[in-house]
């Protein structure tokens, strides 16, 4: 009732005049500027309530630090201030954009703070298709920019995809059109992430299905599609908006599987088509698209086949006609081994050349050291070393006898140490006299075998001429030379006759010893 009154007498106001600028008299009662207020706020949003604007959004900065959103609406002639509460800002489909046209739904209410009045904005759309359209070719340029659409992020499509994903809405007839081509081509594999292709939630839940999709695990129970489609039928631009929105772009952009975006008809167009790898014009060309055709694969491939045996054959005909021809060019087996053969006799002939020139050379170092050895003959160091050792001992006789007189005239431990001396040179006589026996002794055993008289032994024979030179060759012993023929038990004296060749077997050479055996004189050659 009081509210009733204190409306009556505002508008009772109204009718007041004043005359002569006097104050009239009245017994109307005085309100405060909050009660003016209230009731000027309860007015306004009794008369309008919800209200749909139409205007042009103007002095938008974003959000405010509190969450809330605070702009105008303007067209030609006024312009409404206008709130958006944080709640109801997370809701909107589309979001203020500065210059952007759009009808906003929302009660009108009063700020009594500053006297003016305003609407609290519950929804947001933009004015028609052209203001869509403006907003769309907006984004599209912001996100261009960005770089989402340049064709060096699109990926090739895998040739024979194992799993196919598809996010669309599972009640549809694009589901069935999907399946329906996918079978006719080549059957793979589909997982369907349901969502729904209109609606506020339509672009969140597209967002969700692509991010989902790569979450899989590689290998998982779920197994990880290698392909990805996202489809949906035809219809008006804002049936299509949320194929539009920001959320599904930059989740289409992070994917990691190739992704193949078939959103209405071939004509219709959204933002996920510029950074989708492929645009298909409809969701059954988007199936035809992620594989082949498998009656085709098979007809390449017996083509192939074909091709591929008819290439062996001819390259096997080629590589006998090639084989006969080689053979024909190469030498015979013989004519290969003849220059190896004679080279193998050659080496024959140089080495046993080698063996005859080294065992000369071991036979001259042999009788240059048994000439050494005879210069320092062990006999002739033995017989100085028994000279030394009978002058040493005729000192030591000598020193001893003068000793033992020495001896006679001392006390008896002189006589015990002289003993004791005595002992001690006569075990280090005998220690030297037996050492010296032993290096003679061991020269004599290396005289024996480095002498010659051990080659006598064994047959051999040393021949000298009648000045006592070696006979080393035939030339050296021409017929009618005196020899001196030393062999182990002995010498010979004989006479060189005529030289005879080496027989070229064994019994000729015995029958002409016997011939030689026949002559008075007697041949050694």
């Amino acid at each position: 009732m009081k509210q009733e009154a204190k409306r009556e007498h505002i508008s009772s106001m109204s009718d007041l005049t004043e005359i002569g600028g006097a104050t009239p008299q009245t017994n109307t009662p005085e309100i405060s500027v909050s009660e003016l207020a209230n009731a000027l706020k309860q007015t306004i949003e009794d008369r309008f309530g919800r209200v749909r604007v139409r205007g042009e959004i103007s002095n938008y900065r974003g959000p405010h630090a509190s969450g809330h959103a605070y702009f105008s609406l303007k067209d030609q002639n006024a312009r409404l201030d206008a709130v958006v509460w944080k709640s109801t800002f997370a809701r909107l489909r589309t979001r203020p954009q500065e210059g952007l046209e759009v009808v906003a739904t929302g009660r009108v209410t009063t700020f009594p703070g500053k006297s003016s009045y305003q609407i609290v904005i519950e929804s947001l759309e933009p004015a028609g298709v052209g203001a869509l359209m403006a907003l769309l070719d907006a984004r599209r340029k912001a996100l261009a920019a960005e770089g989402l659409f340049d064709e060096a992020r699109k990926r090739p499509l895998p040739f024979l995809p194992r799993v196919v994903g598809v996010v669309t809405s599972p009640t549809g007839a694009v589901i069935r059109d999907i399946l329906h081509r996918l079978n006719d081509r080549f059957p793979r594999r589909v997982l369907i992430w349901p969502v729904r292709v209109q609606g506020e939630s339509c672009a969140e839940e597209v967002a969700a299905g692509i991010r989902g999709f790569n979450a899989l695990p590689a290998g998982g129970a779920i197994p990880r599609p290698d392909v990805l489609i996202v489809a949906r039928g035809g219809g008006s631009l804002e049936d299509l908006w949320g194929f539009n929105e920001e959320v599904v772009v930059r989740a289409a952009a992070e994917s990691a599987i190739p992704l193949i975006s078939a959103i209405g008809h071939e004509t219709d167009t959204t933002l996920i088509d510029f950074v989708a790898d492929l645009r298909a014009p409809t969701p059954t060309g988007a199936a035809e698209k992620a594989v082949p055709v498998r009656v085709e694969l098979f007809e390449h491939l017996a083509i192939r086949t074909s091709r591929l045996e008819g290439a062996r054959r001819r390259a096997m005909d080629q590589r006998r006609v090639q084989l006969s021809t080689f053979a024909r060019l190469l030498p015979a087996g013989d004519a290969l081994l003849a220059n190896p053969r004679q080279r193998l006799d050659r080496a024959a002939e140089r080495l046993r050349a080698g063996a005859r020139a080294a065992r000369d050379g071991r036979r001259l170092r042999l009788s240059r050291a048994a000439t050494l050895l005879a210069r320092h003959s062990p006999q002739a160091e033995l017989a100085r070393v028994r000279e030394q050792l009978r002058g040493l001992g005729a000192r030591l006789r000598q020193g001893y006898r003068a000793r033992r007189v020495l001896a006679g005239q001392e006390n008896a431990a002189a006589r015990q140490r002289l003993a004791g001396a005595a002992q001690r040179l006569d075990r280090a006589v005998a220690g030297l006299i037996g050492g010296h026996q032993d290096r003679i002794d061991r020269l004599a055993r290396l005289q024996d075998s480095l002498s010659h008289r051990s080659a006598l032994a064994r047959g051999f024979a040393l021949v000298h001429d009648e000045s006592g030179a070696l006979v080393r060759s035939v030339a050296q012993a021409p017929p009618g030379t005196g020899l001196d023929i030393e062999i182990a038990d002995g010498r010979i004296h004989a006479r060189a006759g005529i030289a005879i060749p080496d027989p070229p077997a064994r019994p000729r050479l015995r029958r002409r010893l016997k011939r030689a055996d026949s002559d008075d004189q007697g041949s050694l050659f």
